[in-house]
């Protein structure tokens, strides 16, 4: 029992232990709840992995955990709990998404779906009238439609991808508890991939043999103590880093602010030298945009001629270095890759990109890099090339050396904790006859375009003819690239139904809308550190269900019972019981791990949340430094069990556009495009600051980046002044598929020929008998374009267009992007 915190304990505080809670176990519910507290409190201090709240509620959401304090059934404040290290604004937010004014306050109905049935004026949907119904009713229309499309048409009729980023708490999770009732009720059409990392994830997979992008970090303590140089290529995580997929521990911006404390020299890649940068003292190099991958090329031939390569390395950890070695000297093409080639694309001085290569060879290295870089047309070359760069420096598997992909997101790198872990509620298996999931990049193309057949990662994959659309916890209006073609696509299914708990732009092109709680609302519980698993926080109830919303939970069971399959949904448990299955299984894993929890009872009346111990050991852990050590012994997945710089597998696929080499690849639309006569400026859509995604949109930390009321355009000053647009203006930001509204903001942080409109923003069409009507709000993906990136991956192109900016002048544009429809 050497690692076991119980064997520190002496008998009589083992007893005394045991015999604090079995009083409080055995508390009669006659007896108050002061009582009750006062019986756990005494039991709680000791379990020494508990923190008790110090003022409010606990709860939790993407962007932190913190108390909640509630006065009179309203949420007035809140507090970050004691162990955030780096808390933000974002919490603030809380009482505001409770009690916004755009709240859903009741099951709607469009006029015309009810009045005609599915499939009714489609046209009129985001315009249409809408009429309030009552829950029986609505729960009657949804569970009927799910029937008759099933009977009529198949699981392939109905499309419950569902892809985003929902709310926080392992319950709660709407996007499984929608898919658990689909599969029970007879199948769906899901979607595979995702947004954020949709490109590299399929190519690493092939690379180094796993999606890579969401794998755990060389741990931030031994980044910090052995990295000379951090290069941040296309990444801001002063940003990004208050997010994460769970609960965020915020480790990753206190190793950040570390480097910067110590004086690492850090270099940032990016058209933009953003505040994060500037903020870690960081050496700012900006390239065109798009040419990440040409760059890479140019870094790669000076540490080939200049001999700065790794060739032990090389040949006992990878494969396929001799086919890369022909492509960089132009034995394929003619075209030799020097940094005088690359510095033609991507504007850099060669120089600059000589000595770039120079340092990273000659310094421990670690680059990290975002995803921005791979939302393109050809996004799976730029991964595939920084793996190789850093395979070329042969530092992958060192102290503070070699490459990581999540160090920006949810605080990759932060020590793994020793405790146990929440299961959230299952997704249950799919039916056999269920259909093959669409690529989530396509589904506006899957929408408009049944029985069409694409390429997909070495098979194909067949549209079916989507009927049904329903959406809990994500708004593909917003996060869909091209949004004036998805307006259109949208037309074609009969049914779209919508859970939310505010009219976002999604919910006002639905047919049946569903008002759901926010996170604050319900009781829930989920994990602390994406990447940690250090924490456990209870997601306790701080008010009342407002309006006549319903939890996600409490929706799918009746909607579940009238298909006859509620017993199998709920397995006879409700929210408590639930939870209290969830904490137990953790329990006993942290039992195991020789941490002791109390029962869930005693836990959940504590408003106590858990911290994990984190064993020294883990503090100093290296990834693929087993690999290194012995790569017979620790294979990747890949087919040779090694670094795959040629990679066979996707050379068979014979894919023009992602052939079995990484390589550079002109982009469909980039400053040396045909269209960059007409629309010369580049876009970045940047993660917003002040928003997870399109979350928050409805909050008043919009005064804290709206400039005109409207998203804003950040624009160089000689870019500005070439349009004489000023400081706060009003902007026109148009190409040939839509066009925004925007506010400038006028600076020499962002490269000449680049803007940056960053994604999130909820849709506001001015004139939606318009095709590519006026976005009043800034809605940017109404600029992007929706191919995939290629044949291999299919993902998301949502970070790049070209496109041009004028000073607005036309009539007076209320932006309504958070109004009330009418009806509602």
């Amino acid at each position: 029992m050497k690692n076991n915190v119980l064997s520190g304990l002496s008998r009589r505080r083992f007893l005394q232990l045991g015999s604090t809670l079995l009083a409080a176990s055995s508390l009669d519910l006659l007896f108050s709840p002061s009582a009750v507290a006062r019986a756990v409190s005494q039991a709680m201090p000791l379990f020494a992995a508990l923190r008790p709240a110090k003022k409010g509620i606990l709860t939790s959401a993407h962007w932190g955990a913190f108390e909640a304090i509630v006065e009179q059934g309203k949420m007035v404040g809140v507090q970050p709990v004691q162990d955030d290290p780096a808390p933000n604004e974002l919490i603030e937010m809380a009482p505001w998404q409770v009690h916004a004014a755009n709240r859903i306050t009741s099951p709607v109905v469009r006029k015309s779906w009810l009045e005609n049935g599915p499939g009714s004026c489609n046209d009129l949907r985001g315009r249409d009238e809408w009429v309030k119904v009552s829950w029986e009713k609505a729960i009657q229309l949804v569970s009927d439609e799910i029937r008759r499309l099933q009977s009529a048409y198949g699981p392939s009729s109905i499309y419950a991808g569902s892809c985003g980023w929902k709310s926080t708490g392992m319950l709660h999770n709407c996007r499984a508890l929608l898919h658990r009732l689909m599969n029970l009720s007879g199948g769906f059409l899901s979607y595979s991939g995702d947004y954020s990392t949709g490109a590299a994830q399929v190519i690493m997979s092939h690379v180094v043999g796993s999606t890579e992008v969401y794998d755990q970090q060389t741990t931030w303590p031994n980044v910090i103590d052995n990295s000379e140089l951090v290069v941040l290529w296309g990444c801001n995580p002063r940003t990004t880093l208050k997010n994460s997929w769970n609960v965020p521990d915020h480790v990753g911006l206190e190793g950040f602010a570390a480097l910067a404390k110590k004086g690492t020299r850090i270099i940032t890649i990016d058209p933009i030298n953003n505040p994060g940068s500037k903020q870690l003292n960081a050496e700012w190099i900006a390239p065109h945009a798009y040419t990440d991958a040409a760059m890479l090329l140019g870094i790669a031939h000076t540490l080939l001629s200049e001999k700065l390569h790794d060739e032990a390395f090389l040949q006992r950890y990878t494969t396929g270095f001799a086919q890369f070695r022909e492509s960089l000297l132009g034995e394929h093409d003619g075209v030799a890759k020097t940094a005088e080639w690359a510095s033609t694309i991507c504007g850099v001085e060669a120089e600059t990109l000589r000595q770039l290569a120079r340092d990273m060879a000659k310094k421990r290295t670690m680059i990290m890099a975002g995803w921005g870089i791979q939302r393109q047309h050809h996004g799976e070359q730029p991964h595939w090339l920084l793996v190789t760069v850093a395979a070329m420096l042969g530092q992958i598997g060192l102290p503070g050396g070699g490459f990581g992909f999540s160090y920006h997101y949810s605080s990759g790198g932060s020590p793994s904790a020793k405790g146990g872990i929440l299961s959230g509620i299952s997704a249950g298996e799919a039916p056999q006859n269920s259909p093959v999931p669409v690529p989530v990049a396509r589904m506006a193309d899957c929408l408009a375009n049944p029985g069409k057949t694409i390429d997909y990662n070495g098979r194909q994959v067949t549209y079916p003819d989507v009927k049904m659309v329903y959406v809990a916890g994500g708004n593909p209006l917003v996060h869909q690239q091209d949004t004036n073609n998805l307006r259109q696509a949208m037309q074609h299914p009969e049914t779209i139904i919508v859970h939310e708990p505010w009219w976002t732009s999604t919910a006002k092109f639905a047919d049946i809308v569903l008002p759901c709680t926010t996170s604050y609302e319900r009781n829930d519980m989920d994990m602390g550190g994406d990447y940690s698993q250090r924490y456990v926080f209870p997601m306790h109830q701080c008010v009342p269900p407002q309006h006549e919303s319903r939890n996600d939970f409490d929706i799918f069971r009746d909607i579940a019972a009238r298909l006859g399959v509620e017993q199998a949904f709920t397995e006879g448990r409700d929210e408590m019981l639930w939870l209290k299955t969830m904490y137990d299984n953790m329990k006993t894993q942290a039992r195991n791990a020789g941490v002791p929890l109390p029962p869930f009872d005693q836990f959940w009346q504590s408003n106590n949340y858990i911290r994990f111990p984190v064993p020294e050991e883990n503090k100093n852990w290296i990834r693929f430094a087993d690999f290194r050590a012995d790569p017979l012994l620790n294979p990747l997945g890949t087919p040779s069990g090694r670094i795959e710089i040629f990679s066979r597998s996707v050379a068979k696929m014979n894919y023009d556009d992602c052939p079995g080499l990484p390589g550079w690849f002109p982009p469909h639309e980039w400053h040396g495009s045909d269209v960059a006569q007409r629309y010369p400026l580049s876009l970045n859509s940047s993660h917003p600051a002040h928003r997870l995604h399109s979350q928050l949109d409805n909050t008043p930390l919009r005064d804290k980046y709206a400039v005109s009321n409207r998203e804003a355009i950040l624009i160089n000053t000689q870019d500005a002044a070439a349009r004489q647009i000023q400081p706060g203006d009003l902007v026109r930001a148009f190409n040939d598929r839509g066009q925004i509204l925007v506010g400038a903001e006028v600076s020499d942080d962002i490269r000449p020929g680049v803007v940056r409109v960053c994604e999130g923003a909820w849709y506001d069409p001015a004139d939606l008998s318009e095709p590519k009507t006026l976005c009043k709000n800034g809605s940017v993906n109404c600029l992007t374009f929706d191919i995939g990136s290629s044949r291999l991956a299919q993902a998301n192109c949502g970070h790049m267009a070209q496109l041009e900016v004028e000073k607005y002048c036309g009539e007076e544009q209320k932006n309504t992007a958070h109004s009330v429809p009418f009806g509602a």
